[in-house]
């Protein structure tokens, strides 16, 4: 046997073993073995597929996604993708299943071989973009696309192989479609988000922007997740129920929600839809309803399907969360940043219990995608008590509207525009006011540089009545200045003077976070200082170095190197410097504790801990903060007046302590 020929062979198995492990640790929440012994064994295979130029298509390292795509290919399902016909009440589950009990007593009154009686599964309709998952007859994950027209997709088979949880290859020898809902976490949503030069607005668009785009590691970035429902084309033995096929789609390890409940009548569909949409907002991804199937294969192939739905099913829908309304004007108002953003003034409509006036309008790119127009009416969507967002226009209403002009000058202070890619900016940073105010704010904010007292009015005062133009201009008001300000006496003077004071002894951290690196939040500035130690060394720091730093990647990295590169930015930092200025930093001591390396998510208010002092506690204990509970959650600290996450930790039966529990715990 060749020396390459063993290669070949440790690759195999170290393929089976990687896929096995990521199989317990992102579908059945068990892992077997350290992610050092996990990252261990994939280095390894890292290395030997370089040597040998050998990797097999079910590669855990084909997850990467290190590629930009050229255009979306278009792919023809072996088999046809459903729509599925409606019911917004019970009244239109009761009515659908009076015709299928017609259509099956019809059939058994005329025929020998009976159908069983009539049974449905009911599973949670996913808020996300659909995916059909082609496997050959080894198994082997060939192709994946969208749904399209239903009869013919795109392929995005590079970018599905991203989601973790999703297997390159099964223990099957048939070929086979699986159809599930690729989705977008709220941990997964609030983590993007976190270092995002544009935010995402909802779980829906987070999903599907991830799928429809060409660069691959893009969506990668996006950390997807999915649900696998259904096996539309199958050339192997053929299913007898469809809780025999949801129990084939689980063995072959897909994931797969464990919502799947069996019901013999109506009564019983009704108390599941009432009990679904009761946990709806504490789930951690979005459902818009329930889906309702039959049970038995061959009574659906009697049933049978009209031109657009099949007979057999039927979506239950929740409550809409988006609404109709006419777009009155356009008001562009001026970031931290100097960017320049459209906000949609709504003609006043009522959503989700709320009235909403504004809906965010991302850039004029979006707007002219979206085709969207001044006197138009629109589409508008809010979900999870996100900002509103404008989803597309009623075409008829185009007629008398007219088109959205971007603006030329800055709507504060009027200098000119510059357009950079679909953004507009002003780059006059130190007399626009919002951008002054805001950075100001920043700047002294609670997780910065924690000014005590610090308003965006009292920025505003500042701003107006004493000329501060620079965050340094800050360290040289006096306090006979303030006391010319509107509402401000001899204390709150002196209050703010003493806080802009003690503000000059911080840690590094704040100070880097409070500088408004693009992309860089808390969490991130304190990853940057454990590594880099002190702001020299991080003023240098080349493109690798700062990669190599966990959840930093190439565009936060670039961020980081073209603020540095700004001279006037290196002016300001040296003359707060100058003023006494002083970020420090000591290694933090991490205490071995029963917290050290558990998930604990904080909910509700703490007596004895603001939500920063708890979170420092806890990480100083060497735990891990989450924002929100999942199976992965070890603890959840609860407070007074805990909300959906503590509802959640009974649901998973994940341990709760209260504060008294956490102190006798210490």
């Amino acid at each position: 046997m060749s020396l390459n020929s063993d290669k070949v062979t440790i690759i195999k198995e170290l393929v089976e073993e990687l896929n096995k492990y990521a199989h317990e640790y992102y579908v059945l929440d068990n892992p077997s073995v350290s992610d050092k012994e996990y990252d261990k064994k994939y280095d390894e295979l890292t290395k030997l597929e370089k040597e040998t130029g050998i990797v097999l298509p079910y590669s855990p390292t084909q997850r990467v996604g290190d590629r930009v795509l050229a255009e979306f290919q278009k792919y023809a399902h072996k088999g046809r993708l459903w729509s599925l016909d409606k019911a917004q009440d019970v009244q239109g589950i009761r009515e659908w299943h009076i015709r299928n009990k017609k259509s099956v007593d019809e059939y058994n009154s005329s025929h020998e071989d009976k159908l069983p009686e009539l049974k449905y599964v009911l599973t949670k309709k996913f808020d996300g973009l659909t995916i059909n998952c082609t496997y050959d007859e080894n198994g082997i994950l060939i192709k994946a696309a969208t749904r399209g027209t239903g009869e013919v997709g795109e392929d995005i088979t590079a970018q599905v192989k991203t989601i973790k949880a999703l297997p390159l290859k099964i223990n099957n020898s048939s070929v086979i479609e699986v159809h599930g809902e690729a989705v977008m976490t709220k941990t997964a949503f609030e983590e993007y988000n976190k270092k995002a030069e544009t935010p995402l607005k909802n779980l829906r668009n987070g999903a599907a922007g991830a799928l429809r785009n060409l660069n691959v590691k893009e969506t990668a970035r996006r950390n997807l997740s999915a649900f696998f429902y259904d096996i539309g084309y199958n050339e192997g033995t053929a299913f007898r129920s469809y809780v025999e096929m949801m129990n084939f789609i689980k063995e072959m390890g897909f994931p797969q929600d464990d919502y799947v409940k069996v019901c013999r009548n109506i009564e019983e569909i009704e108390e599941e839809l009432v009990a679904v949409e009761g946990i709806r907002n504490t789930l951690d991804y979005d459902i818009d309803g329930v889906v309702i199937v039959v049970d038995d294969m061959k009574t659906r192939d009697i049933l049978g399907y009209t031109i657009k739905f099949p007979k057999w099913a039927i979506a239950y829908k929740f409550e809409a969360e988006e609404a109709t309304t006419k777009l009155l004007e356009v008001e562009w108002n001026v970031g931290r940043s100097g960017r320049v953003t459209p906000t949609a003034i709504l003609e006043p409509v009522e959503l989700a219990g709320v009235t909403v006036k504004r809906a965010t309008l991302n850039n004029m790119d979006d707007i002219q995608r979206k085709g969207v127009k001044i006197g138009c009416h629109v589409f508008v969507r809010r979900s999870n008590d996100v900002i509103p967002e404008i989803m597309g226009v009623v075409e008829e209403s185009l007629k008398e509207s007219n088109e959205i002009e971007p603006p030329t000058t800055c709507p504060y202070c009027g200098s000119e525009l510059v357009q950079e890619g679909v953004h507009y900016f002003c780059e006059n940073t130190l007399s626009c006011k919002p951008q002054m105010v805001k950075s100001i704010v920043h700047f002294g904010s609670r997780e910065a540089m924690n000014i005590e007292g610090f308003s965006e009015k009292t920025a505003e005062q500042l701003f107006e009545k004493l000329q501060i133009k620079s965050i340094a201009d800050l360290y040289r008001i006096k306090k006979e200045d303030l006391l010319t300000l509107e509402k401000f006496g001899d204390k709150k003077a002196q209050n703010l003077i003493d806080a802009i004071e003690k503000s000059k002894s911080c840690d590094l951290s704040s100070f880097i976070f409070a500088l408004g690196i693009p992309n860089v939040g808390k969490k991130t500035a304190k990853d940057l200082v454990k590594k880099f130690k002190n702001l020299d060394n991080l003023k240098i720091a080349s493109i690798d170095e700062l990669t190599s730093v966990q959840d930093i990647g190439d565009i936060v990295a670039k961020s980081i190197i073209e603020f540095f590169k700004e001279e006037k930015i290196i002016q300001s930092i040296n003359e707060l410097l100058q003023l006494g200025v002083n970020p420090r930093y000591e290694e933090e001591e991490i205490l071995e504790s029963v917290f050290s390396g558990k998930t604990v998510v904080v909910t509700g208010t703490l007596k004895n801990y603001t939500r920063s002092s708890i979170k420092e506690k806890l990480e100083s204990l060497g735990a891990k903060i989450a924002g929100s509970v999942s199976k992965k959650t070890d603890y959840v600290l609860a407070g007074e007046e805990a909300g959906s996450k503590y509802n959640k930790a009974v649901e998973l039966g994940v341990r709760i302590l209260s504060e008294d529990d956490f102190e006798k715990m210490l």
